[in-house]
């Protein structure tokens, strides 16, 4: 068994980036403080209100949710409650909400349950049945962050708490790069606060997959489900296999890519990006009809973008 680095007892975890061998606690301080860095820079939750984390019971949400609890239980004047999706996924979302369930009861957090079939009368298997070009994961992904703005709107939340750890957040910025879609770079952290969009915090974001998913398991979080059956129709997974193998071969790259988006956003023009409503739903939009009502147009009348 190897010694951490930083004392005696037997590692757990090696960080191949960093050249760092860590034990369970060293490796818990680091997790942590990557956490916390994340939530500093946001800037907003020093004044206290309430915080909705998107939560589908996988490793990520359940670390998120279980680190919320344990770092603001202490603060009154903050607020927690869960917000979890079904996209009506055969076979696999109802085992997730299941953990999702469990997980909030053991924490004492309540939790708001959100349905696509109810809100936009279609589900992804519905959606992908249809067999259109574009993947189901897309439709997933915007109805989904849709369904989750309005709902933390709506119950008045200053902020939206979602999962996404640093491999995710690698992949979106290098999607949109192979995209040629820098606007959309820019979205995805705007300068300035947009009418009618909770601001939406990641705090693992600076945290990589593997690490997540050691802690769960350190944790008791974890619970192993299968892969959603629509993924494997998804650009995300090969942007996935691309960087898993850039970072095996060079380690530090999915930190690089964060250090390079982070100095295109810092060179953002001002008023790059301004929310619109949307002239069908009124939801905020980039542009007169927001991209949840042009794909439900489109899956209903069997097309695609």
């Amino acid at each position: 068994m190897i010694p951490c680095d930083k004392c005696s007892t037997p590692s757990i975890a090696y960080q191949r980036y960093s050249g760092m061998h860590l034990c369970s606690r060293h490796f818990e301080e680091d997790v942590l403080r990557k956490i916390r860095e994340s939530i500093r820079e946001y800037r907003l939750l020093g004044h206290g209100g309430l915080i909705a984390v998107a939560l589908s019971g996988g490793k990520d949400s359940s670390t998120l949710l279980y680190v919320l609890e344990r770092l603001f239980s202490r603060r009154p004047d903050i607020e927690i409650v869960g917000l979890t999706v079904n996209e009506g996924i055969s076979g696999y979302r109802t085992e997730t909400l299941g953990a999702a369930e469990r997980l909030a009861r053991e924490l004492e957090i309540p939790i708001i349950p959100l349905s696509f079939h109810e809100e936009f009368d279609l589900t992804i298997d519905e959606i992908a049945a249809r067999k259109t070009t574009q993947s189901p994961c897309t439709f997933c992904g915007v109805l989904r962050k849709t369904l989750l703005n309005r709902a933390a709107r709506e119950m008045g939340a200053m902020a939206l708490a979602t999962g996404h750890n640093l491999d995710d957040e690698a992949q979106t910025v290098m999607l949109n790069y192979l995209r040629g879609d820098i606007d959309r770079l820019f979205r995805l952290m705007p300068r300035r606060p947009q009418p009618g969009m909770v601001p939406r915090i990641k705090p693992l974001r600076k945290v990589p997959e593997r690490e997540v998913a050691i802690f769960a398991i350190t944790h008791d979080l974890f619970t192993p489900f299968k892969s959603c059956p629509h993924i494997l129709r998804s650009m995300r997974l090969e942007t996935k296999e691309m960087i898993n193998d850039l970072e095996d071969r060079h380690p530090g790259t999915k930190y690089s890519i964060m250090r390079g988006f982070a100095r295109i956003i810092d060179l953002q023009p001002e008023g790059s990006f301004k929310a619109v409503p949307c002239e069908r739903c009124g939801e905020p939009s980039g542009e007169g009809i927001c991209q949840t009502c042009q794909l439900l147009d489109l899956v209903k009348k069997g097309q695609s973008l």
